[in-house]
C-alpha cells in the first residue's frame, strides 16, 4: 500500500527541515508550502501537526509554520536527556543477555559507519550513526525510552546535518561504538553505561561548541 497524502506530506516537509531547504527560524504559510508540494493544504497542516509534536515547527494561527531554531543551550538540554536515556538503554541491554546474532543489526551498522568513512561519504556516516543509536535504545527495551528518545533524535539530526561538514572526520565515534557494543555482547552493564554516556556527553560539547564558535547562537 502506497504512503498517504499526509505521510508523503511529512516525510518530505521533514527532508526539507533537515536539509535546511525550509531554514530554522523561517516561517511559511500552509498554503505556500502546498504548492510546492503539489498537493492541497489538508495533509501539510496535519503534517505540519505532527512535526510540532516532534519538536520541529511551530503552527501558529493566521502565520502558518515557523521552523523551530535550536540554540547551543537547547542543544545541550537535549543532550542531557540523551545521554542519560541512551546510557540507561546501553546498559540494559548488557543485562539482557544478548547473543551475537541478536546484535548483528548495531554491528551492520558501524560496518555501516566505516564503510562511509572510508569514502568520505559523511551524510551516509550520519544515516548509519542515526541507525546505530535507534537500534541501540531498541535493544534496551524500554518502549518509553524510544518514545522520548525518538523525539529528541529528530532535533539532534538537524542541527547534525547543518554543522557536520565542519567537524573533524568522526573516527572516534565509530570506535566508541563499537566498545559499547563489545560491552552489551560480554554483558557488562557498567561499562556500557559508561562507555556511552561518555560518547554523548563528547558529541554534545563538539556541536555545541561549533554553534557557539561559528556564531550560531539560534541555528
Amino acid at each position: 500500500m502506497g504512503q498517504s497524502q499526509t505521510e508523503q506530506a511529512l516525510s518530505r516537509l521533514r527532508e526539507m527541515v533537515f536539509s535546511g531547504e525550509l531554514a530554522a527560524g523561517s516561517n511559511h504559510f500552509e498554503a505556500d508550502l502546498a504548492d510546492r508540494l503539489g498537493m492541497s493544504r489538508t495533509p501539510v497542516r496535519e503534517a505540519a501537526l505532527t512535526m510540532k509534536a516532534q519538536g520541529l515547527v511551530d503552527v501558529q494561527p493566521r502565520r502558518g509554520v515557523r521552523v523551530c531554531p535550536i540554540s547551543a543551550e537547547d542543544m545541550a538540554d537535549i543532550y542531557d536527556v540523551l545521554c542519560e536515556l541512551e546510557s540507561l538503554a546501553a546498559a540494559r541491554a548488557a543485562e539482557r543477555g544478548y547473543t551475537a546474532n541478536d546484535l548483528q543489526i548495531a554491528q551492520n551498522c558501524i560496518d555501516a559507519m566505516d564503510a562511509a568513512l572510508t569514502d568520505n561519504d559523511r551524510t551516509a556516516w550520519a544515516e548509519a550513526d542515526d541507525r546505530f543509536h535507534a537500534e541501540l535504545v531498541r535493544l534496551g527495551g524500554n518502549a518509553r525510552v524510544i518514545e522520548i528518545v525518538a523525539r529528541y533524535t529528530d532535533q539532534v539530526r538537524r542541527a547534525r546535518m547543518m554543522t557536520l561538514p565542519l567537524r573533524p572526520l568522526p573516527v572516534k565515534s565509530n570506535e566508541d561504538h563499537r566498545a559499547v557494543l563489545d560491552a552489551i555482547q560480554i554483558g557488562d552493564a557498567a561499562r556500557a553505561r559508561d562507555l556511552h554516556r561518555a560518547h554523548r556527553n563528547a558529541a554534545r560539547s563538539l556541536l555545541t561548541g561549533l554553534i557557539r564558535d561559528l556564531g550560531l547562537h539560534r541555528l
